[in-house]
């Protein structure tokens, strides 16, 4: 499963794919949410753009979405905190 509710937050398990000619969810792979960005992995230009995407999708406000870890992995674990929208609407 690729997220995990606990309480009012989200844990979501990501594969990111940076540099894309746009950024979309493409589906589930290995476990874990694809999404491509259109933004290159450089001086974490690509984890900003990320948080901010992943907050527009689930309607919160840029602040209430951590990079837990992942950093300068494609591989990331996010908390988002009191999301109401339900994951799986995502895809």
């Amino acid at each position: 499963m690729w997220y995990k509710r606990e309480a009012e937050h989200l844990i979501l398990h990501l594969y990111v794919q940076p540099g894309a000619k746009k950024t979309e969810i493409v589906g589930i792979h290995e476990g874990e949410l694809k999404i491509r960005l259109n933004t290159p992995p450089i001086e974490g230009r690509a984890n900003k753009e990320l948080l901010k995407y992943v907050a527009q999708i689930l309607k919160v406000p840029l602040s209430q979405v951590v990079l837990k870890r992942g950093d300068k992995s494609r591989h990331k674990v996010l908390l988002v905190k009191n999301s109401l929208v339900d994951p799986n609407v995502l895809f």
